[in-house]
């Protein structure tokens, strides 16, 4: 029931769809008659646009998700898992052509690829099933493993949870995997994400090394003009939204102790 309100309400309130919902009720308005309310609908829908599309505000909203964790200065010396939290791929065509394309979270896949070479002995769990509500994909564990297969990784060393929708129940089904690990777990996501992802694992009492990828800005900013990319400025204010919500309702639900929690 959470994973379904969850998307629903997403759906709702991210900021395409709260544009076309306003832009629905200015017109709605203007057919009743109402101008001034369906001027404030239709004035309210630019406002979102043009600060959504047109500035950083987006790089503000994640700079500080990025920065609250960093890499480990000094690499681990006995590394038993990296985990890699789902969100990586396409999962409509990657399903139908049987591949891996990946999107803008790639930088997911490639780091761990990168770690399973620097540590050849380390089980690699990949977490991730179907966030669609359809369910007519495949999990995205078994889209990873494909990647991973394509450049040698052997099979023996891939553990699959393809079980889970969300962050919560990524961590909640690969505890099983990770309960008996002596070395180290590294977990992979992206620096916006892993907040979120280290404050659930603590919930569990796990204890990961978190290795942040798929950076979004590029370091503290001043609110500005920006109409280079108003397509990229959209997605990652999208994606920071999002996860300020999440980490909003992870906490109010329990789920975490503090937003964003402490390393």
């Amino acid at each position: 029931m959470f994973f379904i309100a969850s998307k629903v309400f997403w759906l709702l309130v991210q900021p395409l769809s709260l544009l076309l919902l306003l832009l629905c009720v200015g017109l709605a308005l203007l057919w009743w008659r109402r101008r001034r309310l369906a001027a404030s609908a239709i004035a309210l829908a630019a406002l979102l646009l043009g600060v959504t599309g047109f500035t950083n505000l987006g790089y503000i909203l994640i700079q500080p998700l990025e920065d609250r964790f960093e890499r480990p200065v000094a690499m681990p010396d006995d590394v038993e898992a990296i985990v890699m939290l789902g969100g990586a791929t396409l999962a409509r065509p990657s399903s139908a052509r049987q591949t891996a394309e990946l999107n803008d979270a790639g930088d997911r896949l490639t780091a761990t690829l990168w770690l399973a070479g620097r540590y050849p002995q380390a089980k690699i769990v990949l977490s991730g099933g179907s966030g669609l509500l359809s369910g007519e994909t495949e999990s995205e564990a078994v889209t990873a493993a494909r990647f991973f297969a394509a450049f040698g990784i052997s099979e023996d060393r891939l553990i699959l949870e393809g079980g889970s929708r969300n962050t919560d129940e990524n961590v909640a089904l690969s505890r099983e995997f990770l309960d008996d690990s002596e070395g180290a777990i590294l977990l992979v996501t992206s620096a916006f994400h892993m907040p979120r992802a280290i404050g659930l694992f603590m919930a569990q009492d796990l204890d990961v090394i978190p290795w942040p990828t798929d950076y979004r800005s590029p370091g503290p900013l001043g609110f500005w003009i920006d109409i280079a990319n108003p397509v990229q400025n959209i997605s990652v204010s999208t994606v920071a939204i999002k996860e300020w919500i999440g980490l909003a309702i992870y906490r109010w639900t329990g789920r975490i102790s503090e937003p964003p929690p402490a390393q």
